[in-house]
């Protein structure tokens, strides 16, 4: 491999290629390389923007002076381009070279996107906003294309609670990552949901065993509105008009509307909730939308459907118009590690494109993040076997850094959907590992699924995790341990190679012990606790890792 020497763009004065080159050299100083300056001599790199192009799509050639030509479509097209650059080359003892790869390569999926949940004092709700921002853009060098995040409108009393706007200008600040490299901007909001004092004389009922309801919906916080009671939906379009309004700096490209968690009613004018009342007050509010954005993608979930009243699936189908004025896509999936069987027997339903909203955060694990890397490569391969033919991509839900894997490998699915999610993985390892550790390591993340569920009883005396697939913890913990001893202190120090190398440990530890908490077990805890940033997560054990603290905290609630 040749090194290049230097970076230069074919037109100076175009933000795209600045934004592009800042992010190619921010890579290097983060594997410990040396940057790219814009004049030197030998072989250079050259960027360009090039309209002929398949959309967000790049080209790779060699060039007259030894060097490279990287073309991308439109500015998003050329940070893919740089990602598939950099991970096609290599890092060596004196710095970066380029691979031999040449070539050019597109997207097949309109949507590759990643949802950011912002609550429970996790990672995005916590954390310094520039690592989250850097984040966004590291995550865009993989090929997504779409950011969201969700303004969760039940903590506050109106958008002018001072919380609320503190709220409000994170998540402006995350999506001004996203645009500040070309990818689009989402909002998620509950069809129904409302504030903490919203009209108690509008609110929805959530009450079961009437109206076909033999659960209650799921995490109702008993402040969403009816929208059969009058004045309510019109209540909630002002609601979203003030939304809207708060994000006007950005934009919203995505609108998501949702039925259920929080959301739903359960009165006779209401149910069921997702053939009725989801769709009374979502019509309006998706009009709305595109009002506001005539350009904007609406996006309609069927989340939980059938889970509280039968039939809820069948109904909706029904009573989709066909075709449809105000909605552009589905969001079809399911609780965990489900998708939900009615789309796959009778197609999507109203005849709309699907997208799925895999679960990547929570599956067999409490605390989520509690154990560091959580990755799940045979899982998403089969999930995507089940269902990846019926979907025009997704958004992976998130609750932290320490799914970073996962979520690239549903970015690798939805570039490419043929190529096995086996071979992102190799080379999500070579690239911020080293491409010879990649094949151990592969082994090692396979013997980390396989030792899942865990889940931590903190009432036990001693406290300890049940965990009980863990006969491969000590081959995962030789190998990671045998890699941490090889790798360059800029990689070792990384959270992503930390939150991997915790997982090992913590597995070790519980192996050995049978599941009861060591001192080794709280030391890893302690170190994740700091990655996260989750000092304040304590009140939510589901995002804190099992500290000593931590656990003591619950044992005293």
């Amino acid at each position: 491999m040749t090194p290049i020497r230097c970076l230069t763009l074919a037109d100076p004065t175009t933000p795209a290629l600045a934004t592009a080159a800042r992010l190619l050299n921010a890579e290097l100083e983060r594997h410990g390389a040396p940057t790219l300056p814009a004049e030197g001599d030998g072989p250079a790199l050259t960027l360009s923007l090039d309209p002929t192009l398949p959309a967000d799509g790049y080209a790779l050639r060699d060039a007259l002076d030894g060097g490279l030509a990287l073309a991308g479509a439109d500015p998003r097209g050329l940070v893919y381009g740089v990602g598939r650059l950099l991970r096609e080359g290599g890092f060596t003892e004196v710095g970066w070279a380029p691979g031999a790869w040449r070539g050019s390569d597109q997207p097949a999926l309109p949507v590759r996107g990643i949802y950011f949940a912002t609550h429970f004092y996790n990672y995005y709700h916590v954390a310094p906003i520039e690592e989250i921002q850097r984040y966004v853009q590291e995550l865009a060098l993989w090929g997504i294309n779409v950011v969201a995040v969700w303004f969760d409108m039940h903590h506050f009393r109106g958008i002018g609670d001072p919380a609320a706007q503190a709220m409000l200008e994170r998540l402006r600040a995350i999506l001004q990552a996203a645009r500040d490299v070309g990818l689009d901007t989402s909002l998620t909001t509950i069809a129904n949901e409302g504030y903490d004092d919203s009209p108690a004389e509008l609110r929805a009922d959530w009450s079961a065993g009437h109206n076909g309801y033999h659960h209650p919906p799921g995490g109702h916080y008993h402040r969403e509105l009816c929208p059969s009671q009058p004045g309510a939906i019109e209540q909630e379009l002002r609601w979203a008009a003030e939304r809207l309004e708060a994000f006007s700096d950005v934009g919203i490209d995505y609108l998501w509307l949702w039925p259920y968690d929080q959301g739903g009613c359960t009165c006779p004018q209401c149910a069921p909730w997702g053939a009725n009342g989801f769709l009374k007050m979502a019509q309006p509010l998706a009009r709305q939308f595109k009002a506001y954005n005539p350009q904007g993608q609406v996006l309609l979930s069927t989340w939980y459907f059938d889970h509280f009243i039968q039939g809820e699936w069948e109904a909706f189908d029904e009573a989709l118009p066909r075709p449809w004025p105000w909605a552009d896509y589905l969001m079809v999936d399911d609780a965990v590690d489900l998708f939900p069987p009615y789309p796959r027997k009778h197609g999507a339903p109203g005849g709309l494109p699907m997208v799925g909203f895999p679960e990547i955060s929570m599956f067999a694990n409490w605390p989520w993040g509690g154990y560091g890397a959580n990755p799940y490569p045979a899982r998403l391969q089969r999930y995507w076997d089940e269902a990846g033919h019926l979907l025009s991509g997704g958004f992976p839900y998130s609750e932290g850094i320490y799914e970073d894997l996962n979520k690239v490998l549903c970015a690798g699915l939805y570039w490419d959907p043929a190529r096995p999610v086996a071979e992102t993985m190799r080379a999500y390892l070579a690239y911020e590992f080293g491409a010879e550790h990649a094949a151990d390591l592969a082994t090692a993340v396979a013997a980390m699924e396989a030792a899942l569920p865990h889940h931590l009883d903190y009432r036990s005396e001693p406290p300890r995790v049940h965990a009980p697939a863990m006969p491969q913890a000590a081959r995962a913990w030789e190998i990671v341990s045998g890699v941490d001893a090889a790798l360059p202190p800029r990689v070792r120090e990384g959270w992503r190679w930390r939150v991997l190398y915790l997982r090992a440990r913590m597995d070790a530890e519980l192996a050995a012990s049978g599941g009861v908490l060591t001192q080794g077990f709280h030391g890893a805890a302690e170190e994740l606790a700091r990655i996260y940033h989750a000092g304040r997560a304590g009140i939510e054990g589901s995002v804190y890792p099992p500290t000593r603290e931590m656990v003591a905290g619950m044992r005293g609630n």
